[in-house]
């Protein structure tokens, strides 16, 4: 018993060592929070956490990752350890979308981020536990992280694309439909689309949620330019 448990010591030493070596690499900060994976059931041994590059299993899910695997928040990123990989992410560069996947218990909401290498990597509500408290802090953190810039960049004349949806300083649109930010109201995710509201009396229909890049950041924007709009009116 002594044995195996300093195995499992020594292999969480290792681990710690690996994790912090690559958030060091990039530069991710102070580490504050680590979130690990819940114990596995009896029937379900592998918790997930994968690139989407692999084909999906039977179950829709990515992927499956060894026992272990975890997840932990620094001042400027992330890491997520699973199996042999650590990725590492940063909130000013890393792309977020929301999606759904198909796990055996069920629809699973996920989010799918961009590491520093361009790798892309699937964090599901079942990988790690307190689910809604790392989502909430991690679409937080971007937002943080990238609105300034991206409000900068607006300012300076720039068009950002979220998807279908194109945003300048003066307006939203989709294709070439559009409306000034004087006229939007509030942009509601419901049924896995993206509606922006003017009034109560015009909607600007987007493509499905999970097809917009970093759509917390538009969220942002909009209720800072809508607001702004309204002021100027």
């Amino acid at each position: 018993m002594n044995g195996a448990a300093d195995d499992r010591e020594r292999a969480e030493e290792l681990l710690l060592a690996r994790i912090s070596a690559t958030a060091g690499r990039a530069r991710l900060g102070r580490r504050r929070v680590t979130y690990r994976a819940p114990p596995a059931e009896p029937w379900r041994h592998r918790p997930a956490t994968a690139w989407l590059r692999r084909p999906p299993r039977a179950d829709g899910g990515p992927a499956r990752s060894r026992p272990g695997a975890r997840l932990d928040l620094y001042e400027h990123g992330l890491t997520a350890a699973v199996g042999r990989r650590i990725h590492a992410v940063r909130f000013d560069t890393t792309v977020v979308r929301r999606c759904t996947v198909l796990t055996s218990r069920g629809v699973s909401g996920a989010l799918v981020l961009v590491d520093v290498h361009g790798e892309r990597v699937v964090l599901r509500r079942g990988d790690f536990a307190r689910p809604q408290e790392w989502w909430s802090a991690i679409c937080g953190a971007v937002v943080a992280a990238q609105t300034p810039r991206a409000l900068a960049a607006l300012r300076q004349g720039a068009r950002l694309d979220f998807g279908s949806l194109w945003v300048t300083a003066d307006a939203v649109g989709s294709g070439r439909t559009s409306l000034r930010w004087s006229e939007v109201r509030r942009i509601e995710v419901r049924n896995g689309f993206v509606a922006i509201r003017a009034d109560g009396r015009r909607l600007l229909w987007a493509t499905g949620a999970s097809g917009i890049p970093n759509l917390c950041v538009l969220r942002s924007l909009a209720e800072h330019l809508a607001r702004a709009g309204r002021d100027d009116d």
